[in-house]
């Protein structure tokens, strides 16, 4: 009678016994759940590095029977490379956009050879780790490529001296078998392949936090067995430490000159049913990697038995350890992945799981440097886009935006759309899955979203004649994103302190009415003389000026302190503000809904709760409010759908909310950006994703999404409007909060202008009011009769009276 095997679910695995049983069956057997567990865990990704090896030094003290890469010293030949040579190869990788330098070596030949030591000395070192330790500190200083390490055995204080040089570190273990070291051994002879010395180092590698490769050797001479209790001797260091990156599961391969050119190449099935092993064996999130160069015309298969990886492509330098199998063109290599159904997405030498987590697994000396290459995931941004900025979008995000692919029958994704279609409350984790989809699942998820949008709202794209009134941007607060508030250590970012007089305020209030205003937008840093009469004043200095305008004023936050100011509660307050003319609130302050952030990001604002508090009680008297989210700093993707199931919730509480404004994060002149400590906005990809998904995760209490085009410019702004947005906000006139922050696409635009903008990209165009009416036809026309922007005011504004009185 067969045994069966229990097979585990992407929540579970299997036991020491039941992987000890996986040698009875066939690899046909195993793949099918390997790949679905592949699937849950990484979706459809496939990652690959794009690297050149720097062959340092080709001597070692270790005389594997299969490597040709590793050899005595030759006459005429260095036994290092030069610090020259090493740039030289860096630099042609550089050029090729290469992000990792991958130095391979020997291990320890100056404890065999008389010429490494020599050659070491007239260096200025004693081993070869210090001079790996300076090319790798050259090579980074000089060409900014990320240095990956694999020098063989470690101690402790070795493997922290390279942490400060390196991004990542490996040793392959190869095989736990004792066997292969004795007699007629592939090891025999080679005392840093003894596995007890190799998986110490890989031990050792855990305590000193280095995000870590390795992997096993199949086919020199090994057993199933042997290699199901490798894998597990890994598994176990890795639940005790956390930092095994990925496992290779790399295929032997004779090579001429060799004791083992005779040796017989490990099967195809014995590759499969190895890879397959080692995914039924470790967690589903493990890397599980297979070199795409060593088994060039099976590719489809490595994919179908569970890998999820392709380890370092370089379109530089050859495999210097298999130089008979070239690496495949990339433009191959992502084509055949794709023909398996995946997609090939660049990494980093280090995982976007440990990118995320910079903090524990990185040198100081690289973080901030990684964090501006880093997209919101973790993996590198490809391209040099950046919110507010003038470099166009990717043309290849450009080209996925549109189209019409559905995904793959039966997958999570098709699941999680159908859910959302269906007006059904996503959870956390769905949501996390669709800001993680790329290749073909991006493009469907985008024509979701845009198929709600067309459902919802039409061909009709909305946008309101708007005047932004900043009243003063001197602020006692610090919130770390912010360039826009000044206080005493500012006068370094754009622009100086000012405090607007109500006659000013007043002034901008009529132009912008005789401009066919219907709304002025006014927030400002909380000064530290205002109070709540401030806020009460201004309102009501608004409707003396103009009766009819719209006043959508004041962020949570200055509200909280308002009410907190005066002693009132903050419904009281509330309806104070909407007794004196408060119309709507910006639903502005938010950044993330998430105190895991917010204690970073803006610690002494007001928390989560807090401002739902706000808004919920706002909505409970008829105030509505816009609801908006600033990303793409130094958050993760789980923060982003905290937030977007908090605005779901309370939408569905209380209906107040009339739209769902993102803001991607400007990073120029950000303090938090300028001190090191935030990527450089999100990338195009998951700008554009942010408003889908917000289509499609708060379907349909929230029917209106909007696009800022000061952040995105008129090809960010229409690669939106096809991905779920049917709203472009206000003409603005004077912007200044963007701007402050780096943003150069403009502070106003005219409603002919935006008309003219939205026909050309095949929308409608409706100018609607704060609450999505049809202002008054003598409204619209004078907005019409605009022809140029409004002149800039030079802010020459530095005092306000406490009580809030005007003084100049």
């Amino acid at each position: 009678m067969p045994i069966a095997l229990p097979m585990p679910t992407p929540q579970s695995r299997l036991s020491h016994e039941e992987a000890r049983m996986l040698p009875g069956f066939t690899s046909e057997a195993l793949m099918p759940t390997a790949a679905a567990r592949r699937d849950a865990a990484h979706g459809p990704v496939v990652s690959y590095s794009r690297k050149v090896f720097i062959p340092l030094t080709q001597l070692c003290r270790d005389v594997c029977h299969y490597c040709t890469f590793a050899h005595a010293p030759r006459k005429g030949e260095a036994p290092y490379l030069s610090l020259e040579k090493v740039l030289e190869i860096a630099r042609a990788g550089a050029a090729a956009g290469c992000k990792e330098a991958l130095f391979t070596l020997g291990d320890k030949p100056e404890l065999r050879y008389h010429a490494a030591r020599d050659a070491l000395a007239e260096m200025g070192h004693a081993t070869t780790l210090s001079y790996l330790a300076e090319a790798a500190r050259a090579v980074y200083a000089e060409t900014g490529l990320l240095p990956h390490v694999n020098p063989g055995l470690l101690d402790l204080d070795d493997l922290r001296a390279l942490r400060a040089v390196s991004i990542s570190q490996g040793i392959m273990l190869e095989s736990s078998s004792q066997r292969l070291c004795e007699r007629g051994g592939p090891h025999f002879g080679s005392p840093d392949k003894d596995p007890a010395a190799r998986l110490k180092t890989i031990e050792l590698a855990g305590q000193a936090g280095v995000p870590f490769t390795t992997g096993i050797l199949i086919g020199i001479g090994e057993t199933r067995d042997e290699r199901i209790d490798a894998l597990l001797a890994l598994r176990d260091l890795q639940d005790r430490y956390g930092h095994l990156q990925e496992i290779i599961i790399q295929n032997f391969r004779p090579k001429v000159g060799t004791l083992m050119v005779d040796a017989p190449v490990p099967s195809l099935e014995e590759h499969l049913w190895t890879i397959a092993a080692a995914r039924l064996i470790f967690d589903p999130s493990m890397n599980i990697q297979a070199p795409p160069n060593l088994r060039p015309g099976a590719l489809r298969p490595l994919l179908d038995a569970g890998i999820n990886d392709w380890g370092g492509v370089s379109p530089v330098t050859p495999d210097h350890v298999n130089p008979e199998a070239p690496w495949p063109h990339l433009d191959a290599l992502a084509k055949a992945t794709r023909a398996g159904g995946m997609e090939l997405t660049e990494r980093l030498a280090i995982y976007p799981a440990y990118a995320r987590d910079l903090d524990r697994w990185v040198d100081p000396t690289f973080r901030t440097p990684l964090l501006h290459r880093l997209d919101s995931d973790g993996f590198p941004r490809t391209d040099s886009w950046s919110p507010g900025a003038q470099e166009p979008p990717p043309q290849a995000d450009l080209q996925r935006i549109g189209g019409k692919p559905a995904p793959k029958a039966g997958s999570e994704v098709e699941r999680i759309l159908e859910r959302a279609r269906a007006g059904r409350t996503l959870s956390e984790a769905e949501i996390v899955r669709l800001f993680r989809v790329r290749g073909e699942e991006f493009t469907a998820v985008c024509a979701a979203a845009d198929a709600l949008r067309r459902e919802m709202n039409g061909d009709v794209v909305s946008f309101a004649v708007n005047r932004n009134i900043n009243y003063t941007n001197i602020c006692s607060y610090r919130c770390q994103f912010c360039a826009f508030a000044k206080g005493k250590t500012s006068e370094d970012l754009r622009g100086k302190p000012y405090d607007l007089p109500l006659e000013e305020i007043q002034r901008r209030v009529r132009e912008a009415w005789d401009r066919g205003a219907t709304e002025v937008c006014m927030q400002g840093g909380i000064h530290p003389s205002y109070t709540g009469a401030t806020y009460l004043e201004i309102c009501r200095a608004v409707k003396a000026t103009a009766p009819d305008m719209h006043v959508h004023a004041f962020s949570p936050l200055e509200v909280w302190q308002g009410a907190k100011t005066l002693g009132l509660p903050l419904r009281d307050y509330l309806a104070q503000l909407k007794d004196a003319g408060l119309g709507t609130l910006p639903g502005t302050a938010a950044e993330i809904l998430d105190d895991e952030v917010r204690k970073v990001l803006c610690h002494d604002k007001v928390n989560t709760q807090q401002w739902l508090e706000v808004m919920r009680t706002a909505h409970g008297l008829g105030l509505r409010s816009t609801s908006t989210i600033m990303f793409g700093h130094m958050e993760r993707f789980e923060h982003w759908a905290r937030h977007l199931l908090h605005l779901r919730a309370l939408q569905i509480e209380t209906g107040g909310i009339t739209e769902f404004v993102p803001l991607p994060f400007v990073h120029m002149e950000s303090p938090i950006y300028r001190k090191g400590n935030a990527r450089r906005g999100p990338s195009f990809r998951e700008t554009v994703l942010m408003h889908a998904v917000g289509r499609l995760a708060l379907h349909p209490v929230i029917p209106n999404i909007q696009a800022s085009w000061v952040k995105l410019g008129a090809q960010g702004v229409k690669a939106c409007l096809d991905a779920g947005v049917n709203d472009m906000g206000g003409t603005l006139m004077n912007e200044t909060i963007s701007r402050a922050a780096g943003a150069a696409h403009g502070q106003e635009m005219t409603a002919m202008d935006m008309e003219a903008m939205l026909r050309a990209m095949g929308r409608v165009p409706r100018q609607r009011t704060t609450a999505y009416g049809t202002p008054p036809a003598h409204i619209m026309a004078k907005a019409r009769a605009v022809t140029t922007p409004v002149e800039p005011v030079r802010i020459d504004f530095r005092k306000r009276a406490p009580a809030g009185s005007c003084v100049a």
